[in-house]
Parts: structure tokens; C-alpha cells; sequence
């Protein structure tokens, strides 16, 4: 049941989940979490649009409309062109009619998707519209890493975090890594830093799939293929195997690797790599998929790849660990904090290790593999409900 008109006692922002949703774009970790604070706060919130053309809080009866359309599954494209015209006989087409009329009157603005903070004159329409956000951080590498991200990405994203820091009521990380970062560069930009916890995103549990059987072992890559996700390594190790597979002194079966994920930026060399170098069927490059269809290569596969130089949470690692799908992953601080010492960690510029691991996990009765699947059994899966009850509790605290 949703509460009378502008009296719910929350405020979120659904900015990012009506862009992804408009433009048909399959879901990626960040929506994921966006639907799921979406789903558990809807039924006391009402819903914050910030377009660049405009910027407004929904009366309580759009929001409870916008709110219905955004959590009805999407299956097709067909789906997406019913959004645009339900969004259209709402008044909310292209985000031309949002009327700023609304007061926050103070209540706490759910915000998790990063959308718009660094739309020009946000932090004073937050002061004007009295809002006391509460900001989920989920990384800072377009500020840390530029190279691995979009021209002119480091600075939309500087100005996303002085957003954070000049509003925020209250800040949740993803992991305590990214909280790190987020503190250093507020000390390094000398403000002051608001109440924050550390809340690790719930585990979306993997689809119940039969797995692939193959007749080779096979390996899972996943992720949007840009260059922080070393793919260009991993391409490395396979242009190794095939040639020796080539020469006849390669290993009895040649593993297979299968890349689930769009084509991003910053990997031009791995496009060209997956477009002309000839892997003799050993790479497959499959694209997004569905759950159903990652869950069955995933669930046949030896382990989950995922040589990332930089990672803000690593929900992938979370999901297969929590399937018992063991994980080679590189050996970074946020992996070894949600990994819980599970999966086995390796430099992300040693090709050679990966090359070693891989082969030894192709192995049947790989004793390597084996302790890792004995590991699993420590290993505590991330909940929603955890998730949701430190959030709660800064939300609490923050009323007092």
C-alpha cells in the first residue's frame, strides 16, 4: 500500500532506472541495486526525477504509477515501447514536463544511482527543495583510474562526489574499499565528511539453469568488456593456448573462454583481438545474454575469470561464489574483502599465473580447485535484508 499524497516520510531517486529503462538498456549490477532499493522502499517513498531538463518530486499518485511501471518486468522491445508511451500519458516523456512544485520538507532523498549529480545547480535545488540526500557511493575510478574510462568522464564524475560531499545528509558505500576512496578524496578537497556506513549490496541468487556440457573445460567472463576489466589479458593466455594447440604441444583439450558483456570503451586492442585474431573456436564472445543463459555456462564452467584492475564492488565474484562456482579473480583489496579468502587471487599483469591457473583448473581432479570448493563452505553470501537494515539504521539515526 502507498502512503496519501506528499505525506510519504521518504523521497527516491528513480533517475537512473527510467534513463536505462527509455533506452532499452540491459541491466547492470548498479540497476540491479537501484531496483532493489526501489522494490523495498516504494511502499514509503515518493519518486525524484533530475533530468538536464529539469528536476522535480512526483506527487505520490505519479509516483505510485512510475513506481509500477518500473518494477513490471522487461522482456523485449516490444516492453520498452509500452514504457515510452506509459511515460508519455503520465506527462514525463523525455523529461520535458517535470514541474518543480514540491517541497522535501526535510525527508531523507534515497539516492543510488549516481544519475544526475552532476547536473549544473543541483546542490542548490537540494537546498531549495529542503532534501537531505543519502547517497549510495559505488566507485570513484573515473577520478582514480581515468584512463580506463570515457573522455571526460574524470571530470563529470569530480563533480558527481562534490555533489555528495556539498549535500549529503548521510553516505552508504559498497564496500569499504570504495569508502576509503571516498573519504581520501574528501580529505584531499578538504571537506567535511557526513555520516556514512559500509553496506555490501544483497546477492542476486543465479538462475536455476541446467549447466552447459561441453566436452571441453570452459571458463566464464563477464562484464561490459572495457579496458579496467583486463579481458586483453586473458585474450593474451588464449592466443598462447591456440597456438600451441596448433603446434601440437598444447595441452590435451584446449579450454574454452566465453565473454558475456556489451563492447564498452577504452579496449580497442581486445576489439580488434576478438574481431580478426583467429581463436579456432576457443573464445566465443556471446554479448549480453540472459540470466537464464549465463547461469547455464556459468554453472558447466571450471571458474569464473575476472582479472579487473579496478573494481568497486565485484558482484560477479559475490554470485558465483554464492553458487559454488569457484573464482580466479586479481588480486586486489575489494576482492579480498568480499571474496572472504575464498577465491584463489592473482597480479592482474601476470599472464603467465593466469595461464598456470587456468590450465589447473581445465584439470580434471585439479586439487586447486578442489580446496577452493572446500573454502566455499565460510564463505557468507552478502543479503538484502543486511544491506537494507544498516541503511535503515543510518536513515533512523539521522531522524533523531
Amino acid at each position: 500500500m502507498y502512503v496519501k499524497d506528499n505525506d510519504a516520510p521518504l523521497l527516491i531517486d528513480v533517475s537512473r532506472l527510467v534513463w536505462r529503462r527509455w533506452s532499452g538498456t540491459r541491466a547492470t549490477g548498479i540497476d540491479r541495486i537501484c531496483l532493489a532499493w526501489l522494490e523495498y522502499y516504494a511502499p514509503r517513498a515518493q519518486a525524484v526525477i533530475v533530468h538536464r531538463r529539469g528536476k522535480t518530486i512526483l506527487p505520490e499518485g505519479t509516483s505510485r504509477k512510475l513506481f509500477d511501471l518500473l518494477l513490471r518486468p522487461e522482456r523485449s522491445k516490444r516492453d520498452m515501447l509500452k514504457f515510452r508511451l506509459d511515460m508519455i500519458r503520465l506527462g514525463l516523456g523525455h523529461g520535458t514536463s517535470l514541474q518543480d512544485r514540491l517541497s522535501g520538507r526535510g525527508r531523507i532523498w534515497l539516492n543510488a544511482g549516481h544519475t544526475g549529480l552532476d547536473v549544473p545547480g543541483l546542490a542548490e535545488w537540494c537546498r531549495r527543495r529542503e532534501l537531505r540526500p543519502v547517497y549510495l557511493v559505488h566507485d570513484l575510478i573515473p577520478i582514480t583510474h581515468p584512463h580506463f574510462c570515457r573522455d571526460g568522464e574524470e571530470d563529470r564524475h569530480k563533480h558527481r562526489i562534490r555533489t555528495m560531499l556539498a549535500t549529503a545528509a548521510g553516505i552508504v558505500a559498497n564496500s569499504e574499499d570504495t569508502l576509503r576512496c571516498y573519504e581520501n578524496y574528501a580529505r584531499e578537497a578538504g571537506a567535511k565528511l557526513s555520516p556514512r556506513i559500509v553496506a555490501w549490496p544483497g546477492t542476486h541468487e543465479l538462475a536455476q539453469a541446467r549447466p552447459e556440457v561441453l566436452a571441453v573445460p570452459s571458463f566464464v567472463v563477464l562484464g561490459t568488456i572495457e579496458g579496467r576489466k583486463n579481458h586483453k589479458l586473458l585474450l593474451s593466455v588464449w592466443q598462447d593456448l591456440v597456438a600451441e594447440a596448433k603446434r601440437g604441444n598444447g595441452p590435451k583439450k584446449t579450454p574454452r573462454l566465453v565473454i558475456f558483456g556489451r563492447r564498452g570503451w577504452q579496449a580497442d586492442d581486445v576489439f580488434a583481438l576478438l574481431d580478426h585474431h583467429d581463436f579456432a573456436g576457443h573464445v566465443v564472445e556471446v554479448g549480453p545474454q540472459s540470466d537464464a543463459q549465463l547461469a547455464r555456462e556459468l554453472r558447466g564452467a571450471r571458474a569464473l575469470l575476472f582479472p579487473s584492475f579496478v573494481e568497486g564492488f565485484g558482484m560477479p565474484m559475490v554470485e558465483a561464489l554464492a553458487a559454488s562456482v569457484p573464482v580466479i579473480a586479481s588480486d586486489i583489496p575489494v576482492f579480498r574483502e568480499v571474496g572472504q579468502g575464498v577465491p584463489d587471487l592473482l597480479p592482474a599483469s601476470d599472464p603467465r599465473a593466469w595461464r598456470d591457473a587456468i590450465l589447473e583448473y581445465a584439470r580434471e581432479g585439479s586439487e586447486t580447485r578442489a580446496r577452493q570448493k572446500a573454502r566455499m563452505t565460510q564463505f557468507r553470501a552478502p543479503t538484502w535484508a543486511d544491506h537494507f537494515a544498516g541503511i535503515d539504521k543510518l536513515i533512523a539515526d539521522l531522524a533523531k
